[in-house]
């Protein structure tokens, strides 16, 4: 061997030799996660859906792990402001993320983020799912979604559909069933899932779709009327319900969902013992319990088929957009 090869191998061990305790010490400080507090982030505000779920599997983690795993809210743009703050963070599994459906459709609706959705964020686990209820009020002479395509049909653009606001998952629930129904009805943009609920209650609008955590109350008390669940099958809370394929919209499948996301670069072994943990309380009987009033069922996905779902979303909702010609800000 020429001395500069020789010189060359010697460097490159002794680089080597000088990187494996840092390896090693990497390796065991992961292998003791979580050491510390850890934060889960998300982009909406306290109080609603997202907020619930995120809090009760918060304090589970923090029970299992016996350390605390604290929810901060932090609203602005969309979710974007809470999303472009975790990518940025150090990828050690302190500082997570907790998103739903509208995670996927913030890249449809935003011409330029400060962040990549798929490569900046290392998926953990699809934690639960939900269905949206498409829901009208009772004094609208329709009793089916055959009906309610009826009346859209013979009357178009007469029908409004109040959304929680420009770009949201109940939004975007909304024009995709306006596109595979192929009717024109009138979105109206509210500033938030609230306001929404309350004129659709008061009879200012002729329809919505609703998360069943806020709706549900009122479909009992008959101030609104559910006509069809969003998913693929029939919700346990309202068996009775069709699906809005099966009630005559071929193919429409749309649910809410909530899964957490880490930083890109998280060690593999933080991302093992989060997703292992995460799976192990969304199948635990008290939250199946907890989750089963409001709809939620439990998923418990590995990190591999959570990558899968989140592209697939994004290229569907993307699509969704442009075929029903939504303007991008």
């Amino acid at each position: 061997m020429s001395g500069g090869k020789a010189n060359i191998t010697r460097a490159v061990l002794a680089f080597l030799a000088g990187l494996a305790p840092a390896v090693a010490q990497a390796q065991a400080s992961a292998e003791s996660y979580p050491a510390k507090p850890v934060r889960i982030v998300i982009g909406l505000a306290p109080g609603g859906g997202t907020d619930i779920q995120a809090r009760l599997f918060a304090q589970k983690l923090s029970e299992n792990f016996a350390r605390p795993f604290v929810v901060e809210n932090r609203t602005g743009a969309g979710g974007t402001v809470a999303y472009s703050q975790v990518a940025k963070s150090p990828p050690d599994g302190y500082t997570l993320m907790g998103v739903t459906s509208g995670y996927t459709i913030t890249p449809s609706v935003y011409a330029k983020l400060p962040y990549d959705p798929v490569k900046d964020f290392a998926p953990v686990s699809l934690v639960v799912q939900a269905p949206f209820l498409l829901l009208v009020h009772p004094a609208l002479p329709v009793k089916t979604v055959k009906d309610l395509l009826a009346l859209a049909r013979a009357k178009p653009g007469m029908l409004d559909c109040a959304t929680a606001g420009y770009g949201s998952s109940t939004h975007m629930a909304f024009e995709l069933f306006r596109v595979t129904a192929g009717v024109k009805i009138a979105a109206i943009p509210y500033k938030g899932t609230g306001p929404a609920l309350i004129d659709g209650i008061a009879g200012q609008v002729h329809m919505l779709f609703g998360n069943v955590l806020s709706s549900l109350v009122h479909v009992k008390s008959a101030k609104l009327r559910a006509l069809a669940v969003t998913t693929a099958k029939r919700s346990a809370v309202l068996p009775d319900l069709p699906t809005i394929a099966e009630a005559g919209v071929a193919g429409y499948e749309n649910s809410t969902w909530f899964g957490i996301l880490a930083p890109a670069g998280t060690p593999p072994v933080v991302i093992g013992r989060l997703n292992a943990e995460l799976v192990k309380v969304s199948k635990s009987q008290d939250i199946v319990e907890r989750l089963a009033p409001d709809g939620g069922e439990p998923v418990g996905s590995t990190p591999e088929q959570f990558a899968r779902h989140l592209v697939t979303e994004i290229a569907r909702w993307r699509r969704v957009v442009k075929e029903a010609g939504i303007r991008l800000e």
